[in-house]
C-alpha cells in the first residue's frame, strides 16, 4: 500500500503540479472500492442528505449522521485522506460550537480533517478549529447550505464584484489556516485566478480544469441516477443500468425457481433423518410419530 495521504501530501501535489483526485463516499464498502481505485481524498459530504436520504437539500443532515457515516468511511479507507463535512448549523452559531463539533468528527468519526462552507465571515471559526489542531478545508462558490440565500443552486462569481469578493474570501480562508479549498459552481476563469493566487490547493466541482484537483459525488460519476444531469458531471459508468439488470435477473430466477440451485445451497456433513413437523391446532400438543427420533431445529441435530 502506498503511503497514507495527509494534508501535507496534498500541498506537495499542488507544488509539483500533480492533480488531486477527490470523491465522496458514505459507507465502508464504497470507501474501500474508491480507495483501491486510487482516490487521494474521500469526502464524507453532507450531500448524503440528498443521495442517501432522499432529501431535497443538505440542510436536514445532523451531526450524529455525519459522525456515523464518517466512521464507516474511515473504516473502509486505507490510503486516502478522509474529510468530513460540518453540517448545517454545526459551526455557524459560534467558534466554540464549531470546535466542539469538529472534534466529534475527528474523535468519533475518525476523519483526518473537516470541511465547512463560507468565506471571510468564518475566518475566526477556521482559526479556532485549526488552533484545536484540526485541519480545515474551506468551500466557496455554490455553497449548498446557503441554497435559500443564493435563490437556488446557481453558479456564483459571474460578475466582477462577486468575483472580487470570492477571491478575497479565498485569501482570508488561507490566512486563517485552511489547508485546501473547494470551489463549486464557479466560472473557470475565476477558479484559475483563485488557484494561482493561493499557496493551498483548490479542488473544483463545476469550476473548470485549472483547479489543483477535482471532486465529484461518487453516485454521479458512476451513473447511478439517470435523471440527474448537471453540466459539470461526466458519467464514467452506467451503474443504474447494470444494477437494474442484475436485480431483474435475480428476481426472474427466484420467481422461476432456478435460484438457488445446488451450487448455491448447503449440505449436511452426513445423512440426517429429519421428521417434518405436523401442523396442529391451538391447544394441541404436537407429538412425534411412534418410534421417530426427536430432532432439533438446526440441521436435524438429535435432541
Amino acid at each position: 500500500m502506498k503511503d497514507k495521504v495527509t494534508i501535507h501530501t496534498l500541498k506537495r501535489l499542488k507544488q509539483s503540479g500533480q492533480k488531486i483526485c477527490m470523491v465522496t463516499a458514505y459507507d465502508a464498502t464504497f470507501a474501500r472500492i474508491l480507495d483501491e481505485g486510487g482516490a487521494d481524498v474521500l469526502l464524507v459530504g453532507d450531500s448524503l442528505g440528498m443521495v442517501i436520504q432522499g432529501q431535497e437539500s443538505t440542510l436536514p443532515v445532523t451531526m450524529d449522521q455525519m459522525v456515523y457515516h464518517s466512521a464507516a468511511v474511515s473504516r473502509g479507507a486505507k490510503r486516502a485522506h478522509v474529510v468530513g463535512d460540518l453540517p448545517f448549523m454545526s459551526y455557524q452559531v459560534s467558534p466554540h460550537e464549531a470546535v466542539r463539533n469538529a472534534g466529534r468528527l475527528v474523535a468519533e468519526g475518525n476523519v483526518g480533517s473537516v470541511k465547512l462552507e463560507g468565506g471571510a465571515e468564518f475566518a475566526d471559526t477556521v482559526r479556532a478549529i485549526v488552533r484545536a489542531s484540526i485541519p480545515v478545508m474551506g468551500h466557496l462558490g455554490l455553497t449548498p447550505q446557503s441554497v435559500h440565500k443564493m435563490g437556488g443552486y446557481v453558479v456564483q462569481g459571474r460578475d466582477e464584484d462577486a468575483a472580487r469578493r470570492m477571491l478575497d474570501d479565498a485569501l482570508a480562508l488561507e490566512e486563517a489556516g485552511a489547508y485546501a479549498l473547494v470551489l463549486e459552481g464557479v466560472p473557470l476563469e475565476l477558479a484559475r485566478t483563485i488557484t494561482q493566487s493561493l499557496k493551498i490547493p483548490t479542488i473544483g466541482i463545476g469550476a473548470g480544469k485549472h483547479c489543483d484537483g477535482q471532486v465529484l459525488v461518487c453516485y454521479d460519476l458512476l451513473g447511478m441516477n439517470p435523471d440527474f444531469k448537471p453540466k459539470f458531471v461526466k458519467r464514467f459508468a452506467n451503474l443504474h443500468g447494470n444494477i437494474t439488470e442484475a436485480a431483474g435477473t435475480f428476481f426472474s430466477e427466484v420467481r422461476a425457481g432456478t435460484f438457488p440451485d445446488e451450487d448455491h445451497s448447503f449440505k449436511a456433513n452426513k445423512n440426517v433423518r429429519l421428521v417434518a413437523a405436523t401442523p396442529v391446532g391451538p391447544g394441541v400438543v404436537d407429538a412425534p410419530a411412534e418410534g421417530a427420533e426427536k430432532v432439533g431445529a438446526i440441521y436435524g441435530a438429535p435432541v
